[in-house]
């Protein structure tokens, strides 16, 4: 049976290079599971792999949208199945890596199928979100979907929006499209999680975005700083940066929250997967380990 090895873990926890080293002892491709490695413009805010690194390595869904293109797990749920498909043409084995947890719910557990949403109710709920702000579509899912209001996260605003969508679009409850039942696939799975201490994890991340600065992160977001309205963009590295560009900080204060607020998201992404039982994890050096468990997981 064909092999898609997944290698998760939080944000600054040395995945790239690791799922480097495996690929090639595998003669595997890498697809990436970034929601934002998948745009053009914005290879170091969001440590997309390096040219060498893809000389290296085959990697795929990396630069492939535009700023303004809508994408979501769903996208990416059906682009990695169809990638999958070809892939396993003529590989026993392939890497997944990265760190947005529905990314690789959605390719190793499946999402429910919500219908697509069209272009002209998601430009309205979204320009309605910009004048009135969130309180009234809150409101409108409440009456529309009781049930779903009850467990969203209400300050999770993209949920709450892309719920209403749905009852909009549909006319049905969000609720009535989710069976959260896992869909099976036709290869095996093996899910890899990397972890380090709190500190160690800390420290690399603090680290991490001094390297992205001097590597010029602050002129990547000077370029994009027009489109900073776009979802793509609403992501820790440019939102922080963007308000010292509006004038509203000093650059070190942005600095510090990037820092700070990465460390806050990857407790979040710790937090999300440390509830999937079919992870095993390993530290990062643990190398021969995880590739002896690789191995053990395909006889």
């Amino acid at each position: 049976m064909k092999s898609l090895i997944v290698l998760l873990g939080p944000t600054g926890v040395g995945k790239t290079e690791l799922s480097l080293r495996i690929a090639e002892q595998f003669n595997s491709p890498i697809i990436s599971a970034d929601s934002r490695q998948v745009y053009k413009d914005l290879p170091i805010g969001t440590a997309a792999p390096t040219l060498h690194q893809q000389e290296r390595v085959p990697h795929h869904l990396v630069g492939i949208l535009n700023l303004t293109d809508y994408y979501s797990a769903s996208n990416f749920e059906q682009d990695s199945l169809l990638l999958l498909d070809k892939l396993f043409k003529t590989h026993d084995y392939v890497v997944m890596t990265g760190g947005s947890m529905m990314y690789i719910d959605a390719v190793c557990k499946g999402i429910d199928d919500i219908p697509t949403i069209s272009k002209e109710i998601r430009q309205a709920i979204y320009k309605q979100f910009e004048v009135e702000g969130l309180t009234p579509i809150l409101e409108e899912l409440k009456e529309k979907d009781p049930e779903h209001y009850e467990v969203v996260d209400r300050k999770n605003y993209k949920r709450v929006i892309h719920a209403v969508e749905v009852c909009r679009m549909t006319g049905k409850t969000y609720t009535s499209y989710r069976t959260n039942k896992e869909k099976e696939r036709p290869f095996r799975i093996i899910k890899i999680g990397l972890t380090r201490e709190r500190e160690e994890l800390c420290n690399r991340i603090n680290i991490r975005v001094d390297q992205m600065m001097r590597e010029g992160l602050l002129e990547e977001a000077e370029k994009v700083f027009p489109f900073r309205h776009l979802n793509s963009l609403n992501t820790v590295g440019y939102k922080e940066l963007f308000n010292y560009l509006a004038g509203e900080w000093t650059l070190n204060f942005a600095v510090e929250k990037i820092k700070r607020n990465s460390r806050v998201y990857a407790r979040k992404q710790m937090t999300w997967f440390k509830r999937d039982q079919d992870t095993v994890w390993f530290h990062p050096d643990d190398e021969e380990k995880i590739l002896n468990f690789i191995l053990a997981e395909t006889l």
